[in-house]
């Protein structure tokens, strides 16, 4: 997999067309990761680490390529991967994936009898429940543990390469942040993919 210990940005690129893969006693689930979201330490003000270290964001700071796991309003998970130096929080949010294996199981976790395949993740909290993803596998190393793991597929590279096929805007839900962290294009998709939470900005 990248090396995830650089700018927050860049991961955040780096990581779009990348698996993941999640072993449970139910069986495997893979999906392809096609959005993403770039959250950077105390100074960006949309970051969970805009206040400083909590016992909550810890884990944000390092070593990259832990899993930052939280939950939304009580409710939803969200899945993060850590990356840049140690010591200095940044994370990148799981914005959207794309099923490729264990499609099954991934339905019954939503609860869906019907609708297409490519929603099922199309959404941070989706994603989560597709794959069953929760607040125990916060810490986790995505290297290295066998529960829940990133891989590189062949034509990573050359995905990533392809600036046509990779589009940037700004972040989803983070007015608060004020004007310049609230409209930083610091996320990230694959063009046009069914998959995506929500459709990019147009073109100027």
């Amino acid at each position: 997999m990248t090396d995830l210990a650089g700018p927050v940005d860049e991961a955040a690129r780096a990581l779009l067309g990348a698996l993941v893969v999640r072993d449970t006693a139910s069986g495997r689930r893979v999906a392809r990761i096609v959005e993403t979201e770039a959250y950077g330490g105390p100074e960006d003000r949309a970051s969970h680490a805009r206040f400083g270290r909590t016992t909550r964001n810890a884990v944000m700071y390092g070593p990259a390529g832990r899993a930052y796991v939280y939950l939304v309003y009580g409710l939803h998970h969200c899945l993060n991967v850590v990356c840049g130096p140690e010591g200095e929080a940044s994370a990148v949010l799981i914005r959207a994936v794309a099923p490729l294996d264990g499609v099954a199981q991934m339905r019954f976790r939503r609860g869906r009898s019907g609708g297409a395949d490519w929603r099922l993740g199309a959404g941070p909290a989706r994603a989560c429940q597709a794959l069953d993803i929760d607040r125990t596998l916060d810490g986790i190393h995505l290297l290295r543990d066998a529960r829940l793991w990133l891989a590189q597929p062949a034509g990573h590279a050359a995905l990533l390469a392809d600036t046509e096929h990779v589009v940037t805007g700004p972040r989803i839900g983070v007015d608060y942040a004020g004007p310049d962290w609230a409209t930083r294009p610091w996320r990230f998709g694959i063009a046009a993919h069914p998959s995506l939470s929500r459709p990019f900005p147009a073109d100027p």
